[in-house]
């Protein structure tokens, strides 16, 4: 994963920082038997997801035609077939 830039953009990295902060929230008032703390936290971490989201779409994220999975170049038949 690391040789395809996977996730380094300000979009994942603070999408990340935020659902992290929000399951951190939830697990410590899950410990403390605090269920508005804990649905707290969880929309805490749904608001990571927007974030993300919202910041890729203004063009934050990586591109997908910069990422190597979406490029095709070659094509090769599959193992196994006859030509």
């Amino acid at each position: 994963m690391a040789g395809s830039s996977h996730g380094h953009t300000p979009a994942a990295w603070t999408g990340v920082t935020i659902v992290f902060i929000g399951f951190t929230v939830a697990g410590a008032f899950m410990v403390m038997a605090e269920p508005l703390g804990f649905w707290a936290g969880m929309v805490i971490v749904a608001l990571g997801g927007v974030v993300g989201g919202v910041m890729r779409a203004m063009g934050l994220g990586m591109p997908k035609e910069a990422h190597p999975v979406h490029q095709v170049t070659a094509t090769r038949e599959p193992a196994g077939v006859e030509v």
